[in-house]
């Protein structure tokens, strides 16, 4: 099919989206149905079209709005950062690609590689306690540390600590926005927004100049849990969005974990609602990458780039993620327990099997360093 005035395979597909009385399902149900968007223009231009469209869809899709959709690929040359990738392109998540319904296109602003990198999602409330805080800021970091990208919804509370303890961590971090990528919501994050950009990606499903529709956060929950490995729940109270996002993991046949809280605590109720249901209690940052199996996806982590896979044979996974968590430059044992989210005592034991097989030396006081 010609699309005037545009030569981008990619128009076809952004008219799927924004074709009324369509939605997601709607669009691959289509798409399993005719083949491709191609296909699809095709019937809706064939006398038995009314059998397979709504009549405000087809409508739609045999006069699409060609501007609009020139707007959206003009967006893209507008920066080397700003990529549209549609479920027909080789960059498009594998994992994400794997649920019922992914979204046929994702506006990425920043590295679109990331979306392929392996992810934990850490979500929780938007109004939590100190402590929650301090336990999104910190597992996240020490999950950050140990190559994991975290992903989340970049709203108030549990998502921006979680972001924000990727960053410290020098790690990379994805937030999956409710509106288009070119309005950033909540307004009080359009800094931490940068800085997501910067050191990983903002991604949406929905087209330029969507606002902030109560009914879009529910549906990119979906897609935070689709790109991860897994899900991590901080503190929620039973009626949190996030204990969505656990259950769209459990659809998708992801792993689902919780921190447990206080019994008085409010916010831990929907935790423990989670960890009666089956979901694994965790501790700490170890107990996270335990439960999804990260040495079985074990990547070069940021604080290792110099160390080869023949360097790493023979290490435990913990052992691995200590030597990785010294960088470049002597670290004391409260630092690599920050990075790592092991304990003092496995940190302190680690360390010294490391010593006595000659991959570390003390430098300092209390301080270690890579045996160069």
């Amino acid at each position: 099919m010609s699309v005037p005035g545009i030569n981008d395979p990619r128009a076809l597909w952004l008219a799927l989206i924004h074709a009324p009385s369509l939605g997601t399902r709607g669009t691959v149900q289509l798409l399993e149905k005719f083949g491709s968007p191609e296909e699809i223009f095709e019937a809706s231009n064939a006398a038995s079209a009314t059998q397979f469209f709504r009549p405000a869809t087809l409508s739609y899709l045999r006069s699409p709005d060609w501007n609009e959709i020139a707007a959206d690929l003009d967006w893209t040359g507008k920066s080397p950062h700003h990529a549209i990738v549609t479920l027909g392109d080789a960059a498009y998540p594998g994992l994400l690609r794997q649920i019922p319904d992914p979204p046929p296109v994702l506006f990425v602003l920043g590295d679109v590689k990331a979306l392929s990198t392996p992810q934990l999602a850490v979500v929780g409330s938007r109004n939590p306690t100190p402590q929650g805080e301090q336990n999104a800021f910190e597992f996240s970091r020490a999950l950050a540390a140990t190559g994991l990208t975290i992903t989340s919804g970049m709203a108030l509370g549990i998502d921006a600590q979680c972001h924000r303890g990727a960053i410290a961590a020098q790690g990379q971090t994805i937030a999956v926005t409710g509106t288009g990528l070119d309005r950033v919501y909540p307004k009080s994050h359009r800094d931490l927004a940068h800085q997501i950009a910067e050191c990983g990606a903002l991604v949406s499903e929905f087209p330029l100049g969507t606002p902030a529709l109560k009914e879009n956060f529910p549906r990119r929950n979906r897609i935070i849990s689709g790109l991860s490995l897994g899900t991590l729940v901080v503190e929620a109270s039973i009626g949190s969005g996030s204990l969505i996002t656990a259950r769209q993991a459990l659809d998708q046949g992801r792993e689902v974990l919780a921190i447990p809280g206080s019994i008085h605590n409010p916010l831990a109720r929907g935790c423990h609602s989670l960890i009666r249901q089956g979901a694994k209690l965790v501790e700490t940052a170890q107990d996270v990458l335990e439960e999804i199996r990260f040495d079985a996806i074990f990547s070069t982590p940021k604080f290792s780039t110099e160390h080869s896979a023949a360097e790493h044979a023979g290490l435990s996974a913990e052992e691995r993620i200590v030597l990785d968590a010294l960088a470049h430059e002597p670290a004391s044992v409260d630092t690599i327990v920050h990075r790592t989210g092991l304990t003092a005592d496995q940190v302190s034991s680690i360390l010294l099997m490391l010593e006595l097989s000659a991959q570390v030396k003390t430098s300092g006081a209390n301080y270690f360093r890579v045996h160069l």
